[in-house]
């Protein structure tokens, strides 16, 4: 083990999709226990006297959301998007932070876990509030996405094959404001929920002061960010398979276990790594590595999150040089 504790500084990327998972009904006891199994592995982590960050996505969450929004306008005054992701990361950061503080005390470790709503600033210009590309919320056939798209103006795109899901903008992550803070709590031995659902997207004004926008950031691009403002060593995105594949879902399909940067670049620009699917991910882990030499990215499903971690699972992608 490395002794410098710069060097053991974590950011664990919990997906949405692995909290609600498409084959249950996403009952909060489904969430919570998903959560619980998700967590496992970050606790061998604290265990070991890592700093840890813990950010999670919201998609089928916050897409929930707009679903009882629609449903209840007549009733009751519409939730903006933004405001959505507010509700959606207190709420989810609740489980999290519960769910974790439970099993750190029945492995009788000592160790605060907060949760800290957290805001992070994009491009008033961004081009991707009109072009929407992050999906969200349940799984659709392609009829039922047909007629809602008529019926309500939504807009679908079709999900690795899984079904089809509403997409809304999904602007770049440039600033996290509540940065400072996090590294505060992390340099204190404070476990951190925070940048949930990539953080409540808003720009900065002539003046200085924020304003909320409507869209969903990505939160494996935002917890990369967070991982390079924190000098962390370790980038782990959980997900809905246990490694990243190439020629997915084809005959020749082939799992990547431990992957060079430069190769992976290569099956990037190759078209590999869909927008909607894991180019995120790759994205993310790019920029990871290309801002920290030494770093390592893992990539795999929470059931597979405790080998991950020790080096018996899961895609690893290290930076070597390209």
């Amino acid at each position: 083990m490395v002794s410098d504790r710069e060097n053991r500084r974590a950011v664990i990327a919990l997906g949405g999709n692995s909290i609600i998972r498409a084959h249950e009904g996403g009952t909060i006891a489904d969430q919570f226990r998903n959560t619980r199994m998700s967590l496992t592995g970050v606790v061998d982590l604290i265990r070991e006297e890592w700093d840890v960050l813990i950010t999670h996505g919201n998609g089928p969450q916050v897409g929930n959301r707009l679903i009882s929004n629609e449903m209840a306008h007549t009733m009751v005054p519409d939730i903006p998007l933004g405001v959505l992701c507010g509700d959606t990361e207190g709420a989810m950061g609740y489980m999290i932070q519960q769910s974790l503080y439970n099993k750190l005390i029945y492995h009788s470790i000592h160790c605060p876990v907060v949760t800290i709503i957290t805001q992070t600033v994009v491009d008033a210009r961004d081009m991707s509030r009109n072009n929407p590309t992050k999906p969200i919320g349940l799984f659709f056939t392609q009829e039922e996405a047909e007629g809602m798209a008529r019926e309500q103006g939504w807009t679908f795109m079709e999900d690795a094959g899984r079904g089809y899901r509403q997409v809304v903008p999904s602007p770049y992550p440039l600033e996290i404001i509540e940065i400072d803070v996090i590294r505060r709590l992390l340099d204190n031995r404070t476990v951190v929920v925070a940048v949930g659902g990539g953080g409540i997207p808003v720009v900065r004004l002539p003046d200085g002061t924020l304003d909320g926008i409507d869209g969903i950031i990505d939160k494996d691009l935002a917890s990369s960010l967070a991982a390079r403002e924190l000098s962390a060593s370790r980038l782990v995105m959980i997900t809905g398979v246990d490694n990243v594949y190439v020629n997915f879902r084809k005959p020749n399909q082939k799992s990547l276990e431990r992957v060079g940067l430069g190769e992976l670049k290569r099956y990037r620009d190759d078209g590999e790594f869909p927008t909607g699917s894991m180019g995120p991910k790759i994205r993310a882990a790019v920029e990871f590595l290309e801002a920290s030499p030494d770093g390592e990215v893992i990539i795999t499903s929470p059931e597979k999150l405790y080998n991950a971690l020790a080096g018996r699972g899961g895609t690893v992608i290290y930076n070597d040089g390209g």
